[in-house]
């Protein structure tokens, strides 16, 4: 299966048109040449029409070019109604999109009042209890039967009045249906959004994208690299666009290079009509990140390898890190069951080792200029007597005129040729811009370069140059490995980027579960608004922070709930409690 025109080369997946609105006052066309779409969500209560006129006016004002407001229930779903009505009265014709969960109800109430309706199948007529439940093939049957019932409605209705769908599965998140015939996998999500567009195709309805998102970098594009292969498989009409994702990416540096890691790396290999990055932050943030981002995918790509057909000796639907032998970087060594080494180079050393504590897991693990480190032109095969032996540590040189993803991706095919397991350092750019890059886009350009490379199991020590600011560098590069899940060096937090069905303000609430638990290296904590992203979306997190009620909280060890409706000011402290029951707790190290 095939899920990119090249690994070498950007070729743009070529995808039917789908219209949100009308695109001649102010609606947007998804796919085809259209360029990629940026959208975002309001983070407030849906009764509130004032609030989601104020929200969606100043999201437009940046850039989004489409909204979406969350609809949990009938009544929320009428009142968009009213928001579209205020929003059209001043001018502001930006298509609003009905988030739907749960409630099929809610969807055929949208549907009158919006320009899309983005409906889950893990829980839109499909039940999530976390039963263990055989499915014999005449139950699983009957079961789609009764999916198709009643999600047939929605579709008959949406095509009449020339409305948009978006089929957005979520890790975590499937049904038990799913989850018990396919497990919670890249598979169970693929499977579970075609049978709903094959009840769409089955009323010749096709005006729908695709969504496969989770907070896991790594699964997310597994995910939508194996989607766009099914599609193919499923004939060249199931040309739909996709809309990319990593869900929860939480907050600040975190947030950004988780998704550039996700949606960054798909993009380069020609995978994306429209794209949400999801951040614990003031939507419009959100739409600054699409613009970077967006704006860093030509440089990334420019070059192309030529007349290469070659393909590529590693699994692209699923992860497994590429076999090499160890390789010393001096104090430590790289390669093998190691983790991915940090290297920097000797400007940033002088700089940074002074400063670092003994004890910090932030320092660096080998100095470019001292290493036995071979460069290589992978650009042609390479010959036997090149590398010594498979201890040798080698690279890409500088200057070949290669995107580094290309570059990396040509090395470890040309090792692969010779049957060699060399460890492999990573570089962030093989090239410097004539003025130093800004931090943001130093930033997401490591992330996309590396983070795309580490997802395809390729490396065994990075080394980041883009970012000029020596501390800055170390810590991004350690952050892009701790986000593609390389490596485990401080806390992880998985939180949902607030909605009209938060409960509790994320933002506050992030900030205050972090200044308790930053310390805990290695312990997972997911800060979900509402149920909606609690047991499912939170997926392999270790403890759950969720909104259960209004100034209620449930916390969670796992995907299990174990406390109930805990008071909003006493919740804190009562899931550091229930991290010391199960034994992740440490006291931090005074400062």
């Amino acid at each position: 299966m095939n899920y990119c025109a090249s690994p070498w080369s950007f070729h743009r997946r070529p995808t039917r048109e789908v219209t949100v609105g009308d695109p001649s006052r102010g609606g947007v066309v998804m796919g085809g040449i259209h360029p990629v779409v940026r959208q975002s969500m309001l983070t407030c209560d849906t009764m509130n029409t004032a609030e989601c006129v104020r929200q969606t006016l100043e999201l437009v004002a940046v850039g989004c070019q489409i909204v979406r407001i969350t609809a949990p229930t009938v009544k929320d779903a009428a009142n968009l109604e009213n928001i579209v009505r205020e929003l059209r009265a001043v001018g502001c014709h930006v298509p609003i999109v009905a988030d739907i969960h749960f409630k099929p109800e809610a969807a055929m109430e949208a549907v009158k009042w919006v320009e899309k309706v983005r409906i889950n199948p893990g829980n839109y007529a499909d039940s999530k209890k976390f039963v263990i439940k055989e499915y014999t093939d005449v139950a699983y049957t009957a079961e789609l039967l009764r999916i198709e019932e009643r999600f047939t409605p929605l579709v008959i209705e949406a095509k009449r009045l020339d409305r948009a769908l978006r089929i957005g599965t979520n890790h975590g998140s499937l049904s038990d249906r799913i989850m018990n015939r396919y497990g919670d996998s890249p598979l169970g999500m693929v499977e579970s959004a075609l049978e709903f567009a094959r009840i769409c195709r089955k009323h010749d309805f096709h005006n729908f994208v695709f969504s496969m998102k989770s907070s896991n970098p790594k699964v997310m594009i597994e995910c939508y690299r194996l989607l766009a292969a099914r599609l193919e498989q499923e004939g060249p009409d199931w040309n739909y666009p996709l809309h990319l994702g990593v869900t929860e990416a939480g907050e600040g540096e975190d947030g950004r290079i988780k998704s550039a890691i996700g949606i960054g790396s798909l993009l380069c290999d020609g995978i994306g009509d429209t794209i949400r990055v999801s951040l614990t932050e003031d939507s419009p943030r959100e739409i600054a990140v699409c613009n970077d981002l967006l704006a860093q995918i030509p440089r990334l790509t420019e070059s192309k390898v030529s007349g290469t057909t070659l393909g590529v000796p590693w699994d692209p639907f699923v992860y497994r890190r590429r076999e090499s032998a160890i390789a010393s970087l001096g104090n430590t060594s790289c390669g093998g069951e190691s983790v991915v080494r940090v290297v920097v180079t000797r400007a940033t050393h002088d700089k940074v080792a002074p400063l670092i504590s003994p004890k910090s897991d932030v320092k660096p693990e080998g100095v470019h200029e001292d290493l036995n480190l071979l460069e290589l032109d992978p650009r042609s095969p390479l010959a036997p007597e090149t590398i010594g032996c498979d201890t040798q540590l080698v690279t890409v040189q500088d200057g070949i005129g290669l995107p580094p993803i290309q570059a990396f991706r040509l090395l470890a095919v040309r090792l692969h040729e010779l049957g060699r397991r060399n460890p492999i350092l990573l570089k962030d750019c093989l090239s410097f811009e004539p003025v130093p890059l800004t931090p943001e886009v130093a930033l997401l350009r490591a992330a996309v370069n590396l983070g795309a490379l580490l997802a395809d199991g390729i490396g065994d020590a990075i080394l980041v140059r883009g970012e000029s600011g020596a501390g800055q560098s170390l810590r991004l590069a350690y952050n892009i490995l701790q986000a593609a899940g390389c490596r485990s060096f401080k806390t992880d937090y998985v939180a949902c980027p607030s909605c009209g069905r938060t409960l509790f303000n994320l933002q506050t609430v992030t900030a205050r579960i972090k200044a308790r638990t930053d310390h805990l290296k290695g312990v997972k904590i997911a800060i979900m608004g509402c149920i909606v992203n609690g047991p499912g979306e939170m997926a392999d997190a270790d403890f759950g922070y969720v909104g259960g009620a209004p100034n209620k909280i449930n916390l969670y060890v796992g995907k299990k709930p174990v406390k109930f409706n805990i008071p909003e000011v006493e919740a804190v402290e009562r899931l550091v409690d229930l991290i010391k029951e199960h034994g992740k707790w440490v006291e931090p190290e005074a400062p």
